[in-house]
């Protein structure tokens, strides 16, 4: 009859009472440690007596020797010397010849003793300096916000989950089981530390050829987790052991085992069981089936690179690893492995945070700290239109990718806002993960002509007007003397000309006489915060600002309002019914006096339609802006304005090195024109429906087993698709799991869709059934249909009932002979 597995514990039995032990072992520790200490210190006082003793001896020996060797030399010169060893006696001689060892042996002794006495010290001050149980506590600061856009899809979260803390009555037990069997299966055996465990998983690991099994008890975890910090060295692993032994008598296995359970980190921000059921699967902990329960059980080890919303593969597949190994302890049979294996583990996630709005979400973040101390996960209902916001990154990159080499550009930003301060889409770079740096809200730039707006605003509501005539002509204020940018003077001419043609030497006559004090004043009451120095260059732009700043200053001429605040959250909500914060109706303002602002409405629009932003122009829409250069070409702007949203553009370098001649008029006026076409379009599909962003946000229901948002459903085949897809082929395309076919494409592999990877890289694809009743689906990029895209480009083949724009576009590279086409005739 074979004996039973030590490892093994039947579901049934009630685990072992261990605390006694644990205890008794805890004091023999401490008295093992006073006890080395002792040794230590004894050992190191013998060995200095004996070395002593030895040196006196020898010395005393050796100074006879040459005392008689001496006198003998003396007597008889001639004589021959007697060697040392023949004037010894035989047993003297024996003695000599053995006392040289001594040293050796106490020298051996020493090369023992003192490290061992080291050691010994080091475990004991490791044991004096042992932190209190539970010592690190959670911020309680860092609350994890699960954003929604403007029209309440949810398209991001942040910060860290924490869930619930579950009870024994909450954790089903194939949960427990599972973690037991993946982290230490001799959890209810041992008493904290386990030799036996920590072999068995060294072993198991090298002969299965990677992370099978971790070394550490479930015990220690928990101490690492909650009483000392991230540093990795022998004085907190003997902490560790010390602690470990500490917890196991002091609490139930049961009790260690779900406080791991409620702090363990579960990867994509959740900590805690609870708050990774909800984060991965939509629901709480006790709902958990098996298959669910062994792909979080396998997440512990590698939280990061395991997270089943960036590598599903990977979990699946330590998943079952985490199933064998509960068939190994016996916690399961084989044949109920096999049925997990089978059923399909379904995300119920949020869709992939599209790449380019985290300057957005950084800037939200921000704003929801300053807005709501309240603890707990919170849910943020947002200005964002995705539509725009994907639309503003792709019109972004496009142009910089076109002329940024050429022209020396290597940076640019953009902010589209609605005439209440709604911030719509924001760009604050060209890669949020080569730069962090929001160069919409941080960067201040000198405005150059884009400050003019300001200037020209003081004299209409001084008195003049469009048609009011000013000399082009030298000027000199004091030591300033201000020169065109074509160092050419125009003589007379309306200030609605000289706005529209950027004059300079209009706009320092301009500042000289209505006093720059008077300027600094109506800039400030549009919104404009950033230090505004009182000189004469002022008028031309020398102060620096910031894009957001500027932006919402131009949107209080769109509204009449005086200043125009812009804001980014309409609703903050927590777990309790009432909403924590909803953004105020806008309050009564005063607007431009007199007809200041149809003046100067007036004069942003000739810019556009005769001036420098003629670059600016959109077919069929009213579109007035300025355009701002500033010297030697190290920034251009432009800030235009529609009847529903202004736009605020910046191109530059971030070391503020000059580009090849790029004014405002040129790239930036560029990216606005187009931006506004196809987000004029955007736009009026928003009219047609209700907006969700007007109606108040509905709070959430109370949740009784946990605070944390529940991530929304997963989307059916037929729904919607969005975010950075894999590419399986030019045809097919792989939404974190969900596989969607082109309409019309016959995809290719190999080196094509190795080139379409790399510029889908980082870029937004929504994707949506084909209305034509077909099994495919057509996808949109930058408002661009991605099927012609591919196939004018060469990248796959039509299929033979494409729609007929998609074979045109097979037919179009064919006869350009581009992509798979490019060695055909």
């Amino acid at each position: 009859m074979s004996s039973p597995d030590p490892d093994r514990r039947p579901p049934d039995a009630a685990p072992p009472d261990t605390g006694a032990a644990a205890r008794e072992a805890a004091a023999a520790a401490k008295v093992l440690a006073r006890q080395l200490g002792i040794l230590a210190a004894g050992a190191a006082r013998g060995a200095g007596r004996t070395g002593r003793d030895a040196a006196r001896a020898t010395g005393s020996l050796v100074g006879g020797l040459a005392a008689r060797r001496r006198a003998a030399a003396a007597a008889d010169p001639g004589a021959p010397v007697e060697s040392a060893e023949a004037a010894l006696p035989a047993r003297s001689l024996l003695a000599f010849r053995r006392r040289p060892l001594r040293p050796i042996l106490i020298a051996a002794a020493l090369v023992v003793a003192l490290p061992l006495a080291a050691l010994a010290a080091y475990v004991l001050f490791a044991f004096l300096t042992l932190p209190p149980l539970g010592g690190v506590v959670i911020d309680q600061g860092q609350r994890a916000l699960t954003v929604e856009a403007d029209d309440g899809r949810v398209f991001a979260t942040r910060g860290a989950f924490r869930g619930q803390p579950i009870t024994k009555a909450d954790l089903p037990p194939h949960l427990a089981q599972a973690i037991v069997a993946i982290e230490d299966r001799r959890f209810y055996s041992h008493w904290g530390i386990d030799l036996r465990g920590l072999m068995r998983a060294a072993w198991r690991n090298a002969v299965g050829g990677g992370v099978r099994e971790g070394g550490s008890t479930i015990t220690q975890q928990y101490v690492r987790l909650t009483s000392l910090n991230q540093e990795k060295s022998l004085r907190r692993k003997v902490q560790e052991a010390f602690l470990a032994l500490r917890v196991e008598s002091e609490m139930s296995k049961d009790d260690i085992l779900l406080g791991y359970l409620n702090t363990a980190y579960f990867g994509a921000g959740a900590y805690g069981i609870d708050a990774a059921a909800r984060r991965y699967f939509g629901k709480g902990a006790k709902a958990l089936t098996l298959p669910e329960s062994a792909m979080l059980a396998g997440l512990v080890r590698a939280p990061s690179q395991l997270a089943p919303t960036r590598n599903f593969g990977g979990a699946k597949e330590r998943a079952d690893v985490v199933l064998q190994t509960m068939v190994e302890t016996g916690a399961i049979t084989a044949e109920a492995a096999d049925a997990a294996r089978a059923k399909t583990v379904t995300l119920r996630t949020p869709p992939e945070t599209p790449p380019g709005s985290n300057y957005f979400l950084d800037l939200l973040a921000a704003d929801a700290k300053k807005l709501t101390d309240a603890p707990g996960d919170l849910t943020v209902r947002s200005t964002l239109n995705l539509d725009l916001q994907s639309l503003a990154e792709g019109v972004v990159a496009r142009r910089l990718d076109a002329e940024g080499g050429k022209k020396k550009i290597g940076q640019g930003a953009l902010v589209a806002m609605s005439k209440d301060g709604a911030i719509l889409a924001m760009v604050g770079g060209r890669d949020y993960e080569d730069s962090q740096f929001n160069r919409a809200t941080q960067a201040k730039r000198q405005a150059g002509s884009l400050f003019k707006l300001f200037v020209y605003l003081t004299a209409y509501e001084n008195g003049l007007t469009p048609e009011t005539v000013l000399v082009d002509r030298p000027v000199q204020i004091g030591d300033w003397e201000p020169q065109n940018s074509n160092n050419r003077f125009r003589g007379a001419v309306p200030l609605r000309t000289a706005f529209a043609l950027s004059i300079n030497t209009v706009a320092a006559q301009l500042g000289d006489e209505l006093g720059i004090p008077a300027v600094i004043a109506t800039a400030k009451g549009l919104g404009v915060q950033s230090e505004l120095p009182n000189v004469p260059s002022l008028s031309l732009g020398s102060a620096e600002v910031t894009l957001l700043e500027m932006t919402r200053a131009y949107a209080g001429v769109l509204a009449n309002r005086t200043p125009v605040e812009s804001f980014d959250i309409h609703a903050i909500r927590g777990g309790a019914a009432a909403p924590l914060y909803v953004h105020p109706d806008a309050k009564p303002a005063a607007g431009l006096p007199g007809d200041s602002r149809t003046m100067m409405l007036d004069s942003l629009q000739a810019v556009v339609d005769g001036g420098t932003g003629k670059g600016a122009r959109v077919s069929g829409q009213p579109v007035g802006g300025k355009t701002g250069t500033t010297q030697d070409y190290r920034d251009a702007w432009f800030i235009g304005m529609t009847p529903d949203m202004v736009v605020g553009v910046w191109v530059g370098n971030d070391d503020n090195s000059s580009m090849n001649r790029v004014g405002g008029g040129d790239v930036p006026a560029s990216i606005f024109r187009d931006f506004v076409q196809r987000a004029s379009a955007q736009m009026a599909k928003g009219r047609k429906r209700p907006s969700a962003a007007k109606a108040a946000p509905q709070p959430a229901e109370p949740a009784t087993a946990a605070p944390a948002p529940a991530a929304p459903a997963a989307q059916p085949p037929g729904s919607e698709a969005r975010g950075v897809p894999e590419v399986i082929d030019t045809g097919t395309l792989s939404f974190r799991g969900r596989t969607v076919r082109l309409t019309g494409v016959d995809g290719q592999g190999g080196h094509l869709a190795r080139q379409l990877a790399r510029y889908l890289r980082r870029r937004e694809v929504v994707c949506t059934p084909d209305a034509g009743g077909t099994q495919g689906t057509r996808c949109r990029i930058d408002g661009d249909d991605l099927a012609a895209l591919i196939l004018s480009a060469g990248g796959a083949r039509a299929t033979e009932d494409a729609p007929p724009d998609l074979l045109a576009a097979e037919e179009q590279a064919r006869s350009e002979r581009t992509g798979m086409w490019g060695g055909r005739r």
